[in-house]
């Protein structure tokens, strides 16, 4: 779209991610990310709802995302917003605490997904141009090491809790497992809600309120993350399309973009992926 722009940068040998954009008309369709995701709004302002309410991030704030955080965003006023936001994969995560403690690591859990902290932004900010600048292995990993660090000093509540799940979140777990063992597949609601031993409205109502978002917009949002591991490994578009489960090309570039803010093509290119 015109007045939109993304860099993206992805690591070879290590689950992390950064991308450097500016989006006046994009929107963010609702999505999560297996890794924990932080966000450095540079200017403007970005609008987006996440854990039942809505929030902004401005100029200088942090936006935190759990893994498998749902959220959509979108630019708050006409002049939109640039950012720059970092996916960290749990076993990174998980490997730099280690380091950093010398103890067995716990997951953190950031209760707030909004902070405005200005040492936090400014480490994430060096990590984020380190990697888009190349910057060598070991100060890579620096970088890492500060930026983990700060983060689970200054914005983390504590480590994730685990409680057993009620009747409704069980359902949905069933549901879910099917989903993930038949995600390129045309699996029906009413398969889904017998898998689950409840109504489909239950189920629907159920889902959304364990994972954040509907059983299509899960199985969707499967097909995405394995269409974009298939297009880092080498594959055409068109044949991680078909195998993921989209009817064409089409139809996985327009879905492509509206999560991830840049297309498959895009993110090839950023990969050097050959072809």
């Amino acid at each position: 779209m015109p007045g939109d722009w993304s860099r993206y940068w992805r690591s070879a040998d290590m689950p992390l991610e950064a991308m450097y954009a500016h989006f006046e008309q994009h929107v963010y369709h609702r999505h999560s990310h297996e890794a924990y995701s932080f966000g450095v709004t540079e200017d403007g302002a970005q609008a987006f709802r996440c854990r039942g309410g809505g929030h902004t991030s401005a100029a200088g704030m942090v936006m935190a995302f759990n893994p498998d955080d749902p959220h959509d965003g979108h630019a708050a006023d006409r002049l939109g917003f640039t950012y720059r936001i970092i996916h960290i994969g749990p076993g990174l995560v998980a490997a730099v605490l280690a380091d950093l403690t010398g103890r067995p690591p716990r997951l953190p859990l950031f209760a707030e997904p909004v902070h405005r902290d200005p040492v936090l932004a400014r480490d994430l900010n060096r990590l984020h141009r380190g990697l888009l600048g190349g910057v060598p292995a070991l100060r890579r990993d620096e970088l890492i090491a500060a930026a983990v660090g700060s983060m689970v000093r200054r914005a983390t509540t504590g480590p994730v809790q685990v409680s057993a799940p009620a009747a409704g979140a069980r359902a949905a777990e069933q549901a879910r497992q099917l989903i993930r063992a038949r995600a390129a597949d045309d699996v029906s609601s009413a398969e889904l809600a017998a898998a689950a031993g409840c109504s489909r409205f239950a189920l629907n109502r159920a889902f959304v309120a364990a994972y954040g978002m509907t059983p299509g917009d899960y199985q969707r949002q499967l097909r995405l993350r394995s269409a974009r591991q298939l297009i880092a490994s080498g594959k055409p578009i068109g044949e991680a399309a078909a195998q993921a489960g989209f009817a064409d090309q089409s139809h996985l570039t327009r879905w492509f973009s509206r999560y991830y803010g840049i297309t498959p093509g895009g993110y090839r290119r950023a990969l050097d992926v050959p072809g």
